[in-house]
């Protein structure tokens, strides 16, 4: 007998090929022919993004209507809930929406129930459904944008690429949300190895970042509210703080390829460097991590940097090298987590803060910008750099004395003096040059300006706590360059939290 043609199967992408069609007409035919290039690429943009939503959106059905199928045929075992027990009955046509950045699309899916219990859906851990309305993408999409602008213009971007898809305050949850992992990933993330010859180097440093009176430390915020209630005044008295900033750590750690100098690589002699022979070039930094928290204590970001170079330099077999500002606190807690593990450090002090003050010294002598204080600061800081500190200390106190300086000038080289005589056990500069090892503070520095003042001291920004720390990790994270490699390890973190297995006994619902 001679069998019956079947029925053709229906196209589950006409839709999609129905707007392609359209796309085509509407460059084809019409006032298109008129249009000025960048008129057709208005038109190109617009028409083109539903097209890919209308993609996104017929792959969902063709998705939905072949899980029905599977589910329709006998001998299909039964679903388990994380807590272990079954769900023994089905029901089609559960819906929800899903934002991605394409546009709005609607998800179909089966929900296996059971008596007392929160449905099942396979479909949702199949597509790694968020939790909420807008996807993974978008929320990528979102962290990029707000770590380069405001949180304004990281909106504007969004619209103009994707359409009216996210609003302000949804935006800022994504960019928190986005963040969540990144203290796991850097305590997963194995470093390059390097070589026992190559100095470990680690810079600590502080920037405050404008907030909102509610996200103030306590002592902070008492202050603001004493200076509030005494009533307001047009402008600050000497020496006081408007009471609104919260104190940001920054730690940086990289590899640094040795490279050894003299002083005279570093101060230009008076009357200048001669043309036979030109500065040696300084060490370069390898491998450069950079971490910041407004949230976390300081002690804490000095742990977590004291980490990242264990994980580089496990046995501690490397010239360990902590530069810093003169900040006694940050001393403090970087001597005590030397001292908590065990480690040996060589601690120096910034040569810039010492060169500010040796200038301020000469100042007090000589006229600013003449020759004789060139001469005079060169000479002191070419001493201080061959291993001579207290000796310069020494010299320019005598000679205060014998000129007898005013008060007020007199100050200045007593201070620079004091800077000498206090910290005589962190100005080996003359060690660190002959062996290669930086001298400055400018990675750190680099580092609070790159991370904090370019995008959390924009002009009238007032921040939150979750916001800026969000902002904060992840231009930290792009700044190392983990960004990409973070993104892959965040979903499987999230889809994790989202469908764990049935022995984790936790269950979070997507709808």
């Amino acid at each position: 007998m001679e069998q019956y043609d079947a029925l053709p199967e229906s196209d589950p992408y006409s839709a999609s090929r129905d707007a392609f069609e359209r796309l085509i007409s509407a460059l084809a035919d019409g006032p298109a022919a008129d249009l000025a290039h960048d008129e057709i690429e208005v038109q190109l943009e617009q028409l083109g993004r539903e097209l890919l939503r209308q993609l996104m959106q017929d792959h969902l059905d063709s998705r939905a209507r072949k899980e029905e199928a599977m589910w329709g045929k006998r001998g299909q075992p039964v679903v388990l809930g994380p807590e272990g027990q079954p769900r023994t009955w089905r029901e089609r046509g559960h819906r929800r929406l899903l934002t991605c950045v394409f546009g709005p699309v609607r998800v179909s899916r089966i929900a296996h129930r059971g008596r007392g219990v929160a449905n099942v859906h396979p479909a949702d851990a199949q597509l790694s459904l968020p939790a909420g309305r807008h996807s993974r993408g978008l929320a990528r999409l979102a962290a990029l944008e707000a770590v380069h602008g405001s949180f304004d213009q990281a909106a504007a971007a969004i619209e103009r690429r994707c359409g009216k898809v996210l609003g302000k305050r949804r935006l800022q949850e994504l960019v928190i949300a986005s963040a969540v992992d990144i203290a796991a990933y850097y305590t997963a993330k194995i470093p390059t190895p390097c070589t026992r010859e190559m100095p470990l180097i680690i810079q600590v440093d502080g920037k405050g970042v404008v907030m909102r009176p509610e996200a103030l430390r306590e002592a902070t915020r008492r202050a603001a509210a004493k200076s509030a209630a005494a009533g307001r005044r047009g402008r600050l008295a000497p020496g006081e703080k408007p009471n609104r900033k919260r104190m940001a750590t920054v730690a940086c750690v990289f590899d640094a390829v040795p490279a050894s100098r003299r002083p005279h690589d570093i101060v230009h002699p008076p009357g200048g460097r001669s043309a036979m022979r030109s500065p040696r070039q300084g060490p370069k930094a390898q491998q450069k991590w950079c971490t910041a928290s407004v949230i976390r204590p300081p002690e804490q970001v000095v742990a977590d940097a004291f980490a990242q170079a264990t994980s580089r330099d496990p046995q501690y077999l490397r010239d360990w090298i902590v530069l810093v500002d003169g900040a006694r606190h940050q001393l403090d807690l970087i001597q005590n987590e030397a001292a908590r593990r065990g480690i040996r450090l060589n601690i120096l002090l910034d040569f810039v803060h010492v060169a500010e003050y040796t200038w301020t010294a000469a100042h007090a002598f000589h006229p600013v910008g003449s020759r004789e204080a060139e001469t005079w600061a060169a000479d002191k800081l070419t001493a201080i750099l061959a291993g001579h500190a207290d000796r310069a200390a020494t010299e320019m106190i005598a000679q205060a004395t014998a000129e007898q300086l005013p008060a007020t000038r007199r100050d200045a080289v007593t201070t620079c003096a004091r800077c000498l005589t206090g910290h005589l056990d962190q100005l080996h500069y003359d060690t660190a040059l002959a062996v290669g090892w930086p001298i400055a503070t400018g990675a750190v520095e680099g580092a609070c300006r790159h991370l904090i003042a370019d995008r959390l001291d924009i002009t009238g920004a007032r921040w939150g706590l979750h916001g800026a720390e969000a902002v904060l990790q992840l231009r930290a994270l792009i700044t190392n360059g983990d960004f990409e490699d973070y993104w892959t390890f965040h979903a499987a973190r999230e889809h994790q939290r989202l469908y764990p297995s049935p022995d984790q006994q936790k269950y979070r619902l997507t709808a």
